[in-house]
């Protein structure tokens, strides 16, 4: 089995110094602050706490790095390290010449961060047809409790679906959701919906999907997932269960991928 996580965090040998928030002097620092890290880790964790708390929305210009470090009372190369941080791990977005947004599931080029299929030839897949077999609310199953971290008897939203390429089923997700977080998805909305996945889960319920770990392994294709499918039973199909995470590390998606692989191979990119 092979586990994946899709972001990363990184470490620098910057001198330690306390933390402040927002400008105000350390000693009023709240518990939540971070203390005794690198100072421009002191500024990624105030902006990620301003991202968490909506004060920039996906899509929205945050400050200048000139704003920021008058803000945060540090250096303007201070703020750009910061910046750079979450540019890399895909939370930001640097525009040459309009400056830096948070980043949305809704661009282009963000909307395969999570598909990692690519076609034979090594190009993207073109867009793919999604066709909504069931969403329902029901009791969290054990597993899906332990994965997203719920009580036992916690509601949650089950969605399976099909994705399609030039009329050919590649993939069936199930999807499990917390209900308390997607309130009012339906089936209805799911199919009316144009945009990515996540991208309405982002926008009309406020859950951006920031990080992902996945679980791979090969498996056989059973009768109700060959019909699915549209493979022989026992064909070899690709396994993938991803935990999806929010602000905080916090597990908000949890779903159960099956790749036909004929046409397209799971592509990945490890540094």
């Amino acid at each position: 089995m092979t586990v994946m996580a899709l972001s990363a965090s990184s470490a620098s040998s910057a001198p330690l110094i306390p933390s402040s928030v927002a400008g105000a002097p350390v000693e009023g620092a709240g518990e939540a602050a971070p203390a005794f890290s690198p100072l421009y880790q002191q500024i990624k964790a105030l902006i990620m706490r301003g991202l968490q708390g909506g004060e920039w929305k996906p899509g929205e210009a945050i400050p200048s790095e000139l704003d920021l470090a008058a803000r945060f009372r540090v250096s303007q190369g201070t703020v750009r390290k910061a910046i750079d941080e979450l540019a890399a791990e895909n939370l930001l977005v640097r525009r040459q010449g309009k400056g830096t947004f948070v980043a949305t599931h809704s661009e282009e080029r963000v909307q395969y961060r999570f598909l990692r299929l690519q076609t034979e030839d090594g190009g993207m897949p073109p867009p793919m047809q999604r066709h909504f077999l069931d969403c329902r609310r029901t009791r969290a199953p054990a597993d899906v409790v332990r994965a997203l971290d719920l009580k036992s008897g916690d509601m949650v939203v089950q969605v399976r679906r099909t994705l399609s390429s030039q009329g050919r089923p590649v993939v069936l997700d199930d999807i499990w959701l917390p209900g308390h977080l997607f309130k009012g998805l339906t089936a209805e909305r799911l199919s009316e919906y144009k945009g990515p996945l996540y991208g309405l889960f982002e926008t009309e319920f406020g859950v951006r999907m920031i990080r992902a770990e996945e679980k791979i392994r090969a498996v056989a294709a059973d009768a109700a997932v060959a019909e699915l499918l549209g493979v022989s039973i026992g064909a070899p199909l690709l396994s993938v269960e991803r935990l999806s995470r929010t602000y905080g590390d916090k597990p908000v998606e949890w779903r159960r991928g099956l790749y036909q692989t004929a046409t397209h191979h799971y592509r990945n990119e490890l540094s």
